[in-house]
């Protein structure tokens, strides 16, 4: 279950609660009795790495198959 930021828009307190998505949102302040305001914080997602980007998922030549042509090639002469 996620973990929303209110803040009261009236005398500031701030406060994290563990909510369902299917819950409604809290609107009345508990220590004021003011409106409450939901805080949309930043994702804590990040990508890293090559393969995230449209020039990265895509080259000129494919790189799948030299390695199949070359895997094949090495079993056949370890057969023989």
């Amino acid at each position: 279950m996620p973990t929303y930021v209110y803040a009261c828009k009236d005398c500031g307190h701030a406060m994290e609660v563990v909510q369902s998505f299917s819950d409604e949102a809290l609107t009345i302040c508990p220590e004021c009795q003011g409106a409450l305001r939901k805080k949309f914080n930043s994702v804590g997602v990040v990508f890293k790495g090559s393969g995230f980007y449209r020039n990265d998922s895509r080259s000129t030549t494919s790189s799948s198959t030299p390695a199949a042509s070359s895997k094949v090639s090495a079993s056949a002469s370890t057969s023989a």
